[in-house]
């Protein structure tokens, strides 16, 4: 980029008077620091003779240089005092423009559109430039034009930051050179974790829909699931972008947006940068305004020329103290009073205002007064209404229409009013925004609850008795900026109001928990009930906890789009749940209208696996841990606090201000005497565990915060091992008879997450952001192995960190969790044996092996804790009732209990055979089923592969078989003789009396799986296909077989024709994509029909035995005529593998549905398309069913279908729309068995749990 023309004729122009007056070599040490000259340009400028040669050599290379290093001149120029040199070089300045002028040029309406679109806030009304400022911040944003990074514009309360920022990007050289992707501003404020996702939501769908070809995806359900999102579009949509954060509070929020992005941050901390990583870069905004800015704002509010002020101008200015705001609000007063200049300046001076309460170390003052006086002059009934602004929270933008509702006002009247307001300064407008949205400064929020603090509950009151009234039918649900803030901030108007009976009636009600949720998603909701639990459990604890439960395990399929039922999620809660009261009601009342709803007739009686439910902090809690008996529970969090309980019974016995800053980690001894922390504040802990003492305090070597810690695990050689954030010396061994650490471990460049010994204390595994685990000898200190986890992974490579590691029971195997998987790895040989890879989207937190069984506990950032068992690789139990981010879990020494913390606050202890029993007995998919009237009988083999027949109802065991040697694949049941018949793997089949378990008939034929078996109607006959191609059949009771040959591949199923006579034809369909059609009397083969040249998926014979028709992998479906045997119609249309396939009972209509979750609906009588069911419903899954769909069924009068795949959908047929969802615990539903009045339906998903639904009338 070049001098732009303005700048060059700037410096030539003033050329003489600048070689005449200035010391380069004082002016160069700035305009290096700045980048924009390097070390030996500043040589070849010194070795002229004499001081004005070097000046005349420093122009001559300005003129060749870029606009960054006029820039840097003239900053350097202001620096060094040269005013008189400065200003007459300003005008020439590349990005200072009038703002009058800018509108002309052409450029400025392509920088109106990025900033618009990007939401950065348009110029204050009165509007006064800071060029020094400005260019300061320009110069550090060309630094990031090749190089990602961090900009801090830091300063006090109300010294202009956030206008600062907005203009610094007001220019379109900038944006053209360092930023064509874009400019995102996104407002901070004082956030707590689910208003930050919401805010990360919110900018994460504001650039999706600047994609055109980008489809929409769910919103991230958690700030680790966001922060990926957002790494992505970052990186990869708008890699050239810049994210403008204003009013940052907390050093937490930066991590979410620690992306490798360019980031510019306004903020009262200048220190916040230190929690994250890339280059950085600082301005300061030492205190507001310097006087000549002031009197220029003064100037433009009166309309008098600068040098026509009046004297008491400069005192104003003065006692103003640099703050933009204060002016602002004093010129907007003389504005209208132009002859007040003496009376506002003693306004000013006078001391009337004592604060009680200072939100900051700003010098409230100044503020005060010209609050005070610009309240004053307001009409007596605007003063109230301005009162009324008190309510609302900082960093919050309201609309008109919310104001309209509190003041009970025309909208019209309202905006009249809330513009006087804007005038006066005492308001703020977005008008980027449409409609317009209102807001006030941090420290006007600061003066009006300083002045109304005896009132607040009052005027809460207010807020909700006008809502109340506005709202009789019930609340808004239109999604528009009014909504949105009557559904997010009508509770916390409750709770400031003390209404503590309108709380609990809104918070208790199902209505209210749809609309929120559907809204706003549920991260809002959920922390509704922990920020308002201590009241909410004043009238009822246990009707709290049933809504947190029910949310805490719907909160994923909340998210979904589109928006599941939530009265259909709340028929699965426990029968004694208010929850499930309230659906079952609503259900009831609208079936009367025709909307189907099923209850889940089995649902476990249990409440809660939980054995115990701590709250120990007020904030998260990062770490808790068992003591080595098992009797003590230790935690630690947000609160800078260190407490110990009764693990039995949660009694409190230790509570210590343990650090200054969050505490981070926690650990015991293994004799329990000694408990360890570490913190934030980079300090490490020992303290007696008996007496709560402090023994010891590691505080030096450390310099960034220190995560984790851990002793030994016996006491024989006692060690402390801790890691830090250190980029080189970040993790060390500790003995504490020592006062330094006694050997450092080398190896990780980059902040060290975990550090945990082996079983037996030789080794040390540490777990990095580099994406290594590497294990060191404890000995000596030596690395012994580096395994590259970074390098399992396909994506990203370099942003895989590693969260944790722990070890297996007998120290050969060791894991770590990165992302969303849990990888096993072989110690010896460093080879990864396999991955835990779950279903869930959701951040791997943490997770720990048992150190007495094959169990591993993984913590998740969506709520959930999951049991799996390591041999076996497979889930073996969810732990429900975390509401919020858990952090950490841990077996203690027995592995009886297992306890979980949570940024929900709680510290949740689970009995492990309770959690993993409740899931341990889990059934296989392929199932019978016989309904009787009320009663439902259920058998289907369990994971211990013993044959089961239940009572569906009670879940009562009828009969349960020994455990099988051979798996057992298949099963039918007969009502006459009672009995049930069990295929298995090897090929035998047998058939058992229930209940008594005698065994009938033992059948020995098949050589390989048995994969299908069925009894004729009258029970006599028991026909098996197999994988060895043959289909069987018996006469069970004498052992008679025929066997049936001719398919080359597997027979996975077959059919009786229902109108052959003597019930003798059977069709059967093969992988070998024919079908063929037996006599079961004689065994001959009637028909052979090559029907496709791929695998053949499903076959169904029409209810009037005239047609017949087949699915295959070649993505048809075919019918057939049972008389001719011919193809009559194929069926294209299908995208992907046609998996299943129903008739409907008037043998009209087909139905077919294939591997990308579509269903089609089809006329039987000429073959054509009658229907698509629902195209446009995506899920998160990217499917329209969440899998496959696998099984279909019609209701008897063919107006209704089910189906099912992910999960189970039931559809109108007429218009092929989806009439309900039913959302099991797992997936991969195989098949649904129905009852002939389609009112009970029964299934098994994919771990094991068996679900039975019932019709709600």
């Amino acid at each position: 980029m070049v001098l732009e023309e303005g700048a060059r004729s700037c410096l030539l122009r003033f050329r003489f008077r600048l070689e005449e007056d200035i010391k380069p070599t004082y002016l160069m040490d700035h305009m290096i620091s700045d980048g924009v000259i390097t070390v030996d340009e500043e040589e070849r400028v010194k070795t002229q003779n004499t001081r004005k040669d070097q000046a005349g050599a420093l122009i001559e290379l300005l003129l060749k240089k870029d606009n960054r290093a006029y820039i840097s001149f003239y900053n350097a120029l202001v620096k060094e005092a040269y005013e008189d040199l400065a200003s007459l070089l300003h005008s020439g300045l590349p990005n200072v423009s009038n703002p009058q002028q800018e509108s002309s040029d052409g450029s400025a309406a392509y920088v109106q559109a990025i900033l618009s679109e990007g939401g950065v806030p348009p110029r204050p009304i009165v509007f006064v430039s800071r060029p020094e400022l400005v260019n300061q911040v320009r110069e550090k944003l060309y630094q990031l034009q090749k190089d990602t990074g961090w900009i801090t514009v830091f300063g006090m309360a109300g010294s202009g930051k956030s206008v600062l920022a907005a203009e610094a990007v007001r220019h379109h050289g900038l944006i053209k050179d360092c930023f064509p992707g874009g400019i995102h501003w996104l407002s901070i404020g004082q956030v707590d974790k689910p208003d930050l996702l919401v805010k990360v939501q919110s900018l994460c769908f504001r650039l999706e829909q600047s994609l055109e070809s980008e489809p929409l995806h769910r919103p991230p359900n958690s700030l680790d699931e966001a922060k990926e999102r957002l790494r992505f579009l970052m990186l990869r949509r708008y890699p050239r972008s810049l994210l403008i954060l204003d009013d940052v509070w907390d050093s937490t929020v930066l991590k979410v947006f620690d992306v490798h992005c360019r980031v510019l941050l306004t903020t009262r901390n200048r220190s916040l940068t230190d929690a994250v990583s890339g280059a950085k870069h600082e301005v300061e905004v030492e205190s507001g305004l310097v006087e000549n800015k002031a009197l220029e704002i003064l100037a433009l509010y009166t309309g008098m020329k600068l040098e026509a002020l009046p004297e008491e101008a400069r005192s104003i200015a003065t006692e103003c103290k640099g703050s933009p705001l204060v002016v602002s609000l004093i010129g907007a007063l003389l504005r209208e009073k132009p002859n007040r200049w003496r009376y506002y300046l003693c306004q000013l001076q006078q001391k009337q205002f004592k604060r009680i309460r200072k939100s900051s170390s700003y010098d409230y003052d100044a503020l005060d007064q010209a609050m005070a006086a610009s309240i004053e002059v307001l009409p007596d009934e605007h003063r109230d209404l301005y009162k009324d602004l008190t309510v609302i929270e900082k960093d919050v933008k309201v609309p008109a229409k919310v104001l309209s509702v509190l003041w009970d006002l025309e909208p019209e009247e309202v905006e009249d009013i809330l513009e006087e307001f804007v005038n006066k300064s005492l308001l703020f407008v977005d008008s980027d925004n449409k409609p317009c949205l209102y807001y006030l400064h941090d420290l006007q929020i600061d003066f009006l609850m300083e002045q109304n603090r005896t009132q607040l509950e009052s005027l809460h009151t207010k807020v909700v008795r006008q809502y109340q009234q506005h709202y009789k039918d019930g609340p808004p649900t239109s999604g528009d900026e009014e909504c949105l803030y009557w559904i997010q901030f009508l509770t916390y108007h409750m709770a400031k109001a003390n209404l503590t009976q309108e709380l609990y009636t809104l918070m208790f009600s199902l209505n209210w928990v749809t609309i929120k949720a559907k809204i706003m998603g549920p991260a809002h909701l959920i922390n509704d009930y922990v920020e308002y639990g201590s009241i909410l459990d004043k009238e009822n604890s246990e009707v709290r906890s049933q809504f947190q439960e029910f949310l805490s395990l719907n909160g994923h399929q909340l998210e979904q789009r589109p928006f599941p039922d939530v009265v259909q999620l709340a028929l699965s809660q426990p029968h004694n749940s208010e929850v499930y009261r309230q659906a079952r009601l609503q259900a009831q009342n609208r079936a009367k209208a025709g909307k189907l709803y099923f209850d889940l007739v089995n649902k476990s009686g249990e409440e809660s696996l939980s054995h115990l439910v701590i709250h120990p902090h007020q904030g998260s809690v990062h770490s808790a841990c068992f003591s080595q008996d098992g009797t003590k529970i230790a935690s630690c969090g947000a609160s800078k606090t260190l407490k110990v309980f009764k693990s039995t019974s949660g009694e409190k016995l230790m509570d210590l201000a343990a650090h200054d800053d969050e505490v981070l980690c926690c650990a015991f001894s293994p004799d329990g005497r000694l408990l360890a922390t570490c913190s934030s504040d980079r300090k490490v802990k020992v303290w007696n565990a008996d007496r709560a003492m402090l023994c010891r305090v590691f505080a030096e070597e450390h310099e960034e915060q220190v995560n984790h810690c851990q002793f030994t695990n016996t006491s024989a050689r006692l060690l402390l091992a801790t890691c830090s954030n250190d980029s080189v010396l970040n993790v060390k061994l500790w003995n504490l008879n020592k006062p330094s650490s006694q050997n450092t471990m080398f190896g990780h460049f980059k902040p060290v997450n975990h550090c945990c010994f082996s079983p037996n204390d030789r080794y040390l595994s540490t777990s990095s952001n580099d994406g290594t685990l590497k294990l060191f000898e404890v000995s000596s200190a030596n690395e012994w192995k580096t395994i590259h986890v970074s390098d399992t992974f396909t994506e990203n490579k370099e942003d895989v960190l590693i969260k944790c590691s722990t070890w297996t029971a007998d120290g050969k195997r060791v894991i770590c969790a990165a992302r969303n998987v849990v990888l096993v790895f072989d110690v010896e040989t460093s080879d990864m044996l396999f991955e835990i890879r779950t279903s869930r989207l959701s951040t791997v937190q943490y997770c720990h092996a048992c150190p007495t069984s094959n169990l591993l506990a993984i913590a998740f950032s969506n709520y959930a804790v999951e049991l799996w068992d390591l041999e076996a690789n497979k889930k073996m139990a969810d732990c429900s009732g975390h509401l919020s981010w858990v952090q950490r879990v841990q077996f203690s020494l027995d592995g009886s209990l297992l306890l979980s913390c949570s940024d929900d606050q709680t510290v949740r202890i689970w009995e492990t055979k309770k959690v993993h029993t409740s899931s341990a007995v889990c059934l296989k998919r392929d199932s019978d089923v016989l309904f009787n009237n009320e009663e439902i009988i259920v058998s289907a083999a369990d994971n211990c592969n013993r044959l089961q027949v239940r009572d569906g109802r009670t879940g009562a065991v009828l009969f349960q078989s020994e455990e099988k040697p051979s798996r057992i694949r298949c099963t039918c049941m007969c009502r006459q003789p009672s009995a049930v018949v069990l295929g298995q793997e090897d090929g035998t089949v047998q058939v058992l009396e229930v209940p008594s378990g005698k065994l009938l008939a033992t059948l020995l034929g098949h050589t390989k799986t048995v994969l299908h078996c069925q009894f004729s109607p009258n029970g006599q006959t028991l026909i098996t296909s197999s994988e060895d191609t043959t289909i069987r059949v018996w006469r069970w009771q004498s052992g008679e077989c025929k066997v049936l040959q001719g398919h080359t591949e597997q027979v996975r199923c077959f059919s009786l024709l229902p109108n052959s006579p003597n019930d003798s034809r059977l069709l059967s369909w093969s992988f070998d994509g024919t079908v063929k059609v037996w006599d079961t009397e004689s065994g001959e083969k009637l028909q052979d029909i090559e029907a496709h040249h791929q695998t053949i998926l499903s076959c169904h014979v029409s209810p009037d035995g005239c047609l017949f028709a087949t699915t295959s992998v070649d993505k048809t479906a075919k019918l057939w005529q049972c008389e001719s045997w011919q193809c009559a119609y194929t069926l294209i249309g299908h995208q992907e593998c046609v998996r299943s396939c129903r008739f409907s009972w008037d043998s009209q209509h087909l139905a077919t549905g294939d591997d990308n979750g579509e269903i089609r609906l089809w006329s039987v009588k000429n073959g054509s398309l009658l229907k698509i069911c629902s195209r446009d419903s995506k899920d998160g899954m990217d499917s329209l069913h969440g899998g496959w769909v696998t099984d279909l069924h019609f209701s008897p009068d063919n107006s209704l279908l089910v189906s099912t795949g992910g999960y189970i959908k039931w559809w109108d047929v007429k218009t092929g729309k989806a009439l309900q969802t039913f959302y099991p615990t797992g997936s991969a539903l195989k098949k649904i068995h129905v009852s002939s009045d389609f009112s009970t339906f029964v299934t098994i998903d994919n771990i094991g749990i068996l679900y039975i639904l019932q019709r709600v009338v």
